[in-house]
This record gives C-alpha cells, sequence and structure tokens, in this order.
C-alpha cells in the first residue's frame, strides 16, 4: 500500500495505561486504514523517582511490565479491527508530554484521548497531556474525548476560520479529510460584534462572507467531490463552533488565530473548543 500523503510517515497515538484508550485507538486506527498510513502506539514510562536512599528498582520494573502488556492489548487490538493496517508499539521512558511531542516530530499526526473534557479544574491541570501536546507538537493533533458522540447523516466536516496563517492550514487539511472520507465540509467563519461598532454591520458580515469565498475557491478546485458550505455565523467563536460541530466526523481549526499575541502556542479558541467540543477535534499548526 502507498500512502496517500507521501514524505510523511505514520499516525502516532498516545497510549494511558491509567485511562480506557479504546475511543482515541479506534478513531486512530480507522484514520489509518484511510489514509493507508502505518499506526504506532506510544506509551511513556515516567522516570524512577528520587527515593533518597530507598531503591525503586521493582517499582519501576513493575510499571515498565504493566505499560508493556497495555501496549501489547493495543496493539492486538487494532490487528483484530483492521488487519490491514500495520501497527508498532514503543515503550518510552520519559514523561508522556515531552516524549509524544519527540515521537510526533515526522508523524502525519497524533491522536490522544481524553475522558476529562467536561471537567474544567482537570482538564487543564498539569497533569492533562492534551494541552502541553497540542501546544508544541510540529503535526496536527487529534483530540478523541467523548465515546457516545454520534455525527450526522450525511456526514459532515467543520472548519472554522478566520483568515489567520494557521488557520490556512486548517482548511487545506480539512478539504482532505472531508474528501477522504466522503464527506461534506461546513467552513465556518463566526464574527463576534464589538462592543462599539465603527463600521456598519452588514459591511463587517460582507467582509466574513468574502473571507469565505476567497479562502476555498483554490481548494474548492483541487477537491472538485467535497461539497462546501459558507456559513458566517454571529456569536462567541467557541460557543458557535461547538454548536456547528455538534454532529461532525471532526471540527477542524488553527492553533492560534488572529487574536493570539506571537508568543502564543495554542488559541483561546482552541482552548474552548477542546473544553466543549463533543466530537474528534483537530489543531493544525501554522505552516
Amino acid at each position: 500500500m502507498t500512502s496517500r500523503q507521501t514524505g510523511l510517515h505514520d499516525i502516532v497515538v498516545g497510549i494511558d495505561p491509567g485511562r480506557d484508550w479504546h475511543t482515541a485507538l479506534a478513531w486512530a486506527a480507522d484514520e489509518a486504514l484511510r489514509r493507508r498510513l502505518p499506526l504506532r502506539l506510544v506509551l511513556a514510562v515516567p522516570p524512577q523517582h528520587d527515593t533518597h536512599h530507598v531503591d525503586d528498582t521493582p517499582g519501576q520494573t513493575a510499571l515498565r511490565q504493566a505499560g508493556s502488556d497495555r501496549l501489547g492489548q493495543a496493539c492486538n487490538w487494532v490487528r483484530d479491527r483492521h488487519p490491514e493496517v500495520s501497527v508498532t508499539g514503543d515503550l518510552l521512558s520519559g514523561f508522556p508530554a515531552p516524549v509524544l511531542g519527540r515521537a510526533a516530530r515526522d508523524a502525519r499526526m497524533i491522536v490522544l484521548g481524553s475522558r476529562h473534557l467536561s471537567r474544567t479544574a482537570e482538564f487543564f491541570s498539569a497533569g492533562s497531556l492534551v494541552v502541553p501536546v497540542t501546544a508544541q507538537a510540529d503535526c496536527p493533533v487529534v483530540v478523541v474525548g467523548d465515546a457516545e458522540h454520534i455525527s450526522q447523516q450525511p456526514p459532515y466536516v467543520v472548519a472554522g476560520i478566520d483568515g489567520s496563517a494557521s488557520a490556512t492550514g486548517a482548511l487545506a487539511f480539512a478539504f482532505d479529510e472531508a474528501d477522504l472520507r466522503g464527506a461534506a465540509l461546513r467552513v465556518v467563519c463566526v464574527w463576534q460584534p464589538p462592543l462599539v461598532m465603527l463600521d456598519d454591520e452588514e459591511v463587517a458580515l460582507q467582509a466574513q462572507r468574502t473571507l469565505l469565498s476567497e479562502a476555498t475557491a483554490g481548494l474548492s478546485e483541487k477537491y472538485p467531490d467535497v461539497h462546501v458550505t459558507h456559513e458566517v455565523l454571529t456569536g462567541h467563536p467557541v460557543e458557535e463552533l461547538a454548536r456547528a460541530a455538534e454532529h461532525a466526523l471532526a471540527v477542524v481549526v488553527g492553533r492560534r488565530g488572529r487574536g493570539g499575541y506571537t508568543g502564543m502556542r495554542i488559541g483561546s479558541v482552541v482552548h474552548g473548543l477542546l473544553h466543549r467540543a463533543h466530537c474528534p477535534v483537530i489543531t493544525v499548526p501554522t505552516g
């Protein structure tokens, strides 16, 4: 089999030995089959603690054995689901976020699961992998959070754009994903009215419509089989995008939009969608 995207290696999946990995792994395995890419499962074992003269070797050995067992179970699960997908498992030493970031350097994408998306305090804690991996990865990051999410028929993908360079990459990814799945694509631009209107509202809305038309023109020619709709919504970007993607196969956004300052790795819309959206959230870095 040849890869749909030449020059890109594999799909990386982060396996957490303490949580249910089936939902995220199912998404990744199905995606690997569609894209004809190998699947690489990564499980990180944190380094040995400094226990001040107490030998932690037995505990570390037990952790590695448990991780190896869980990794083997996950690989076998993928082989049962899709025998034609090449799958490997890597048990690596180190803290999970940097380990996964390094593993994804040459990946087509990295897929993570999160079962705590509805609990803000826990989701944004230092223990969560989602935010640090999303911030640092050089490839698209897919966060699969809701096992009970039901997509609508006919299927569709949502792309949120705002005219930023990051949104341009997200839109290209969304077109490819929709084409791959035989799905429609809803390209959404959300206009949030300012506290003080300096221009006529209709002028502002027309500017957003123009942005949508110009952004999609070339990609519509590249992907003629993808049915595309343009939507300008009014309100808060997170709320409107989450609502638009309620029954979507996925929502795709740039990692940092026009409102972010230069040092930001993740924009506020991404933060909000990771917490609010029920469908998989795909964030795409600039370039």
